[in-house]
């Protein structure tokens, strides 16, 4: 009889009891992997109980752990291992690749009869498919790449499919009713085909496609060979141009005058290009080339001048001399295209280049005289009306519509929130104006000063802003040349005048001095000194945010 070791009772109805201390009701897990492989293993112990050992169960209890796992999802059965491998394990990823062409039948069209089409066709070994692939031919008008997607060819009308012991080299192919010839292989292909017994053809070479070839520009054949040398003339001279400053001398002609000119003379093909050199507010049209860029003929063979050259365009048959370098010689007049032009001056390079490559050409600078234009009357600027800004109402006089005054970004972003405070009081000979207190606020940004008056009790003038932000000018100065007030004009004691208002300045905020202390190589000493009389050596402080 089993004896319940707990509680030292038999194992009868009635001596067994309920551990109300247990809280996992789940069959406990007999089996784990490790490594890959399915292990038995000893069940958890619940709460409360002590741990089994080996030696404390006996082989029966042992068993009956081994074989729940059977009892719960049955018998495992083992299966035998394969001694075939299956084609898709042996075959993965192994691929044969036959190269080949097929003719293509070209209609109603007189150039061509057929056209050859090279192609790739690949054989997969893991399941017998076959695709074939033509390579794209950059404009070639023509839908190329996957001719055939990845699928197994049917060999005949029996339902066969091709398989790689039907491949060889030198056979032909037919698929889908083309004829597809098979020329050669790659280095793998013929291996796998020569270990597998099959002995291969010889490769033959695809057929070159007659259109393509008809297309094929023979090589060019010379009697006498050139001795001049374009590609070394295009290597050394290319972007070297020699540039002349002309006039153009039309005076014979009615209303004719001198025009300035720019005759550019390209080195690398012996190009002349004409500019014309225009001035501001000459009513002429704005077409800057005079003379596009193109070789000038200086000699025509005589059997080609009596025709008229308005119907027939020269063409490099019928000249005989082309202007070259030495043609242009500064200080001299210049016959071009049935136009007179005379070089007067060249530039820097085209002087080097004559020294250099023709000594012999004597280079004759001439001075030439500029037309001088008529100076118009100095346009005035009116009278300010006291409307809006001194910039805003002067940006009416500079133009039809008006743009907003430029400002000085970076003083703003540097200077931004700073501001310098004054207490002022009102100089003024009504005796109502006495004992009226003001606050000058200078906002070193923008350079604007802004008057708040205080308020004074019993005094009967409401306080609040007296002169919104701007700009206050000095008494005396001009429109032309506005002078305005700043940091260096405020001293202690000073008389302002603002807008025929006069204020006198009594007192200052401590970051006034020291800020104006940090620039002081930029003021004068006396409005320092004003400062420093009045609020004394302070330490310094930080600027204030407003």
């Amino acid at each position: 009889m089993s004896i319940n070791t707990g509680h030292g009772l038999p194992f009868l109805p009635g001596n067994t009891f309920r551990d109300v201390t247990k809280s996992a009701h789940h069959r406990p897990q007999t089996l784990s992997y490790k490594n890959g492989y399915a292990l038995p293993h000893r069940p958890k112990v619940g709460i409360g109980q002590a741990p089994l050992l080996s030696s404390e169960l006996t082989q029966s209890e042992i068993n009956q752990f081994s074989n729940q796992t059977a009892l719960t999802y049955g018998t495992t059965h083992y299966s035998p291992a394969l001694d075939v491998i299956p084609a898709h394990v042996a075959y993965d990823k192994k691929v044969l690749r036959f190269y080949g062409y097929f003719q293509q039948e070209v209609l109603h069209s007189p150039q061509e009869g057929y056209r050859v089409r090279p192609v790739v066709l690949y054989y997969y070994l893991e399941d017998d498919s076959m695709c074939i692939i033509e390579p794209v031919v950059e404009n070639s008008g023509i839908p190329q790449g996957k001719l055939i997607k990845r699928q197994r060819l049917p060999k005949n009308d029996r339902g066969d499919h091709y398989h790689w012991k039907d491949l060889n080299v030198g056979m032909d192919l037919v698929v889908y009713g083309t004829v597809y010839r098979v020329t050669h292989c790659d280095s793998y292909t013929q291996d796998f085909m020569e270990s597998e017994g099959l002995v291969l053809n010889d490769p033959e070479p695809t057929p070159v496609d007659p259109y393509i070839q008809r297309r094929t520009q023979a090589g060019r054949s010379y009697i006498t060979p050139s001795v001049f040398d374009r590609l070394h003339q295009f290597l050394t001279m290319d972007r070297k141009v020699l540039r002349f400053f002309a006039l153009w001398d039309h005076t014979d002609s009615l209303y004719g005058e001198a025009r300035p000119v720019t005759i550019q003379y390209y080195l690398v093909d012996d190009s002349v290009e004409i500019r014309e050199v225009h001035e501001p507010n000459s009513g002429r049209d704005p077409f800057p080339v005079l003379l596009r860029r193109q070789r000038l003929p200086k000699n025509i063979k005589p059997a080609c001048k009596p025709f008229p050259s308005c119907v027939l365009e020269v063409s490099p048959q019928e000249v005989h001399q082309y202007y070259s370098p030495k043609d242009f010689q500064v200080g001299e007049t210049l016959q071009l295209m049935g136009r007179r032009f005379l070089l007067y001056d060249c530039d820097e390079f085209t002087k080097t280049y004559y020294q250099k490559n023709h000594p012999d050409l004597e280079l004759k600078p001439k001075p030439v005289v500029k037309k001088t234009t008529e100076l118009h009357d100095r346009h005035e600027v009116p009278p300010y009306n006291g409307f809006g800004s001194l910039e805003d109402s002067l940006q009416n006089c500079l133009s039809l519509i008006p743009e907003p005054p430029k400002k000085d970004l970076m003083k703003m972003l540097e200077n931004d929130h700073k501001v310098l405070r004054y207490a002022a009081r009102m100089d003024s000979q009504n005796p109502q104006d006495e004992g009226r207190l003001f606050i000058f606020s200078y906002f070193l940004s923008s350079d604007m000063i802004s008057i708040f008056e205080k308020s004074t009790r019993n005094s009967g003038i409401i306080s609040g802003q007296f002169l919104e932000k701007t700009r206050i000018p000095k008494p005396g100065c001009t429109v032309d040349k506005p002078e305005f007030y700043g940091p260096a004009d405020f001293a202690i004691g000073d008389t302002v005048e603002v807008f025929r208002h006069r204020f006198v300045l009594t007192d200052a905020d401590p970051y006034v001095l020291n800020y104006l202390e940090s620039i002081s190589d930029q003021l004068p000493s006396r409005t320092l000194n004003s400062l420093r009389q009045r609020l004394g050596e302070l330490a310094p402080i930080q600027p204030q945010e407003h």
